[in-house]
């Protein structure tokens, strides 16, 4: 099989791989609580979303 004539350098590899890198979750403020969650989902924490009530939490989280 045919094999490379000289050997890629680390830097052409991680511009290769740059997609492959472990990316921090989006989270923004909860408007009533003020807990970060991900957009677009109900808090975990007060069960709002959109300015309503959704879900009923049946012991709110502490804030650590």
């Amino acid at each position: 099989m045919p094999l490379p004539k000289r050997k890629y350098a680390k830097a052409r590899q991680g511009e290769r791989r740059s997609h492959l890198g472990v990316k921090a979750p989006a989270l923004v403020e909860c408007p009533q609580c003020h807990n970060p969650k991900p957009p677009h989902r109900v808090c975990p924490t007060c069960g709002t979303y959109d300015g309503r009530q959704v879900i009923e939490i049946k012991s709110p989280k502490k804030k650590e």
